[in-house]
């Protein structure tokens, strides 16, 4: 079995492969600013959104829905973090969004994908 870094690397791992089939471009991934981290960040084809994806994987359900593992405080610090993102890359006008893949990884060939779009606001 994984251990826990080695699962949500593969999670976003099948969660970039999933947006790329959905024509998604992906920009960057795993976007570092202090203590913060946003997994993927990505251009949504069909309207150009700027997109800041948290990826969320287990195992199993033995813990419940991996959706549901995002924190308040989670969704703060993803906040603050992509608005660090805007600021370095100077983007000032962009139309974006949060989305979040929750990914149960029984079958390592063949993961069951969710994917929120707009899962919460700015």
């Amino acid at each position: 079995m994984f251990k826990k870094s080695e699962l949500g690397k593969k999670g976003e791992q099948a969660a970039e492969a999933f947006l790329k089939e959905k024509g998604y471009e992906i920009l960057k991934r795993n976007y570092r600013y202090g203590h913060g981290e946003i997994d993927i960040i990505a251009k949504d084809p069909e309207d150009g959104y700027l997109v800041f994806v948290e990826v969320k994987t287990r195992k199993n359900l033995e813990f419940g829905e991996p959706e549901y593992g995002i924190t308040s405080g989670k969704i703060r610090q993803l906040k603050k973090v992509a608005e660090l993102y805007l600021a370095d890359n100077e983007i000032y006008e962009a139309d974006c969004r949060f989305d979040v893949i929750a990914i149960i990884m029984e079958d390592e060939d063949n993961p069951s994908i969710k994917h929120y779009v707009n899962a919460f606001m700015w």
